[in-house]
């Protein structure tokens, strides 16, 4: 390889990638990972690792963790995925990209062993990722699953404490069609005698996590049941403020967030419980380090894409949730957002629940049919016959750019631009914006 861009249309190119092409690239054990792992002699076993999954907030809660973490003296690595803008979004340390030369190094320098396991795109970022904390001497990494739990590529790890945010209907092709089959699947993540935090009680999902807890001996954790967040209100800051309770009193007070989304008080009770257990077993958070890595989760780790204010007058903002408990989160807030006329651009993958997410859009927005630049994206044209069918009238464009093009064109002052349906929609606008 001779530079960042060749590396990274090799990777793109060469490697299968779930993101680009869907099933093709997906693989159903652990062999390859394993392999890499067994090839970089188990990196991830040199610093400390917290494992987070969930069908949704898993991104959310991974770098609040990070923040905090951060904030209270620890170098901490962040794995996540999918990225918005550049690749190296998925693997920092202490909020820092890795460098294009790590990138580039770590392909040139194991090309022989990337082409004789042919790992998948996620199993080689997995394996650069661990490598990487290894070699910047992290004391801590945040691991986010890509998908599931039971055999993703970041299953390999044996972590101080493992977190599941919620479990909703995604990526059915692969983790099941229904609750208790998906719970299954991210309850792959428990390991024997590791604490675990579950984010939100279903209770479909609470009868797997009970189960299989149980059998690893496991203790585990329902964060919604230690942690109440009533409401919200907004800062002149541009923060949420929390009032958190625990058995009916205010524990954390005023405790601020710069992410904006009203989704995110139920991540931050997944984090507050998260961090109780973490200091019993043997890290140091304060309080004080809690309210500033709260405070700061976008400074500290560059975090994109959740709920993200991208212009005022109109307001423009983009939200990267796509399924359908995502989407309901995002009209909710949509309706609690001041404005005249909604417009909103919006693309999907093909293997989406479309009618799902169709069903719970605003009939009377303005929509914007649009596709993003990736195989897997569904035909704009395809897009709105099936939104028409729910009411949802607009137009078509060839890409996302151009689909806010027209929408800024046709707003008003107090309208409002939502940017969404899918993570690859959002991340083609933030590619192209300063």
């Amino acid at each position: 390889m001779k530079g960042y861009k060749e590396t990274l249309d090799f990777l793109f190119g060469q490697l299968p990638m779930y993101q680009r092409v869907g099933k093709a690239a997906y693989k159903a054990d652990l062999f390859t990972t394993q392999e890499l792992d067994r090839y970089f002699r188990h990196p991830h076993t040199s610093y400390k690792t917290i494992h987070v999954a969930g069908t949704n907030g898993k991104g959310s809660v991974s770098h609040c963790l990070a923040s905090v973490l951060q904030k209270a003296g620890y170098k901490v690595g962040l794995y996540t995925s999918p990225h918005l803008k550049d690749f190296r979004e998925r693997i920092r340390v202490d909020g820092q990209m890795i460098t294009e030369e790590a990138v580039v190094g770590f392909v040139n320098d194991h090309q022989s062993i990337i082409e004789e396991l042919e790992p998948s795109f996620f199993e080689m970022s997995v394996a650069m990722a661990l490598q990487y904390f290894k070699e910047e001497k992290v004391d801590v990494a945040v691991v986010e699953v890509g998908m599931g739990g039971r055999l993703d590529s970041t299953n390999i790890i044996q972590p101080e404490l493992s977190i599941i945010t919620n479990i909703g209907l995604d990526h059915t092709g692969f983790l099941g069609t229904d609750i208790t089959s998906i719970a299954g699947e991210k309850a792959g993540i428990i390991k024997s005698e590791i604490p675990v935090v579950i984010g939100e009680t279903h209770p479909e999902s609470k009868e797997v996590f009970e189960a299989i807890a149980k059998e690893k001996g496991a203790n585990l954790y329902f964060a919604d049941k230690v942690y109440e967040i009533p409401y919200a209100t907004n800062s002149i800051d541009n923060r949420q403020v929390f009032q958190v309770y625990e058995n009916g009193e205010v524990v954390y007070e005023n405790l601020k967030l710069d992410l904006l989304g009203i989704y995110q008080q139920k991540n931050v009770v997944t984090v507050l419980s998260a961090i109780n257990l973490l200091n019993e077993g043997g890290f140091a958070i304060s309080k004080k380090h809690l309210y500033e890595g709260l405070n700061n989760v976008v400074g500290s780790t560059g975090l994109l894409g959740r709920w993200q204010i991208l212009d005022n007058n109109p307001l423009i903002v983009c939200d990267t949730g796509h399924n359908a408990e995502g989407v309901k989160q995002i009209v909710d807030q949509l309706k609690l957002t001041p404005h005249k006329q909604l417009h909103i651009v919006i693309g999907m993958v093909d293997d989406k629940d479309h009618a799902a997410v169709m069903s719970l859009l605003p009939d009377g927005a303005k929509y914007y049919f649009t596709k993003a630049a990736i195989p897997r994206s569904m035909k704009p044209d395809k897009l709105a016959i099936m939104a028409k069918e729910y009411g949802l009238m607009g137009d078509i464009y060839l890409n996302p750019l151009e689909a806010l093009g027209a929408a800024r064109k046709n707003a008003g002052f107090n309208d409002l631009i939502f940017i969404g349906g899918s993570t690859f929609i959002v991340a083609d606008v933030l590619e192209n914006c300063n």
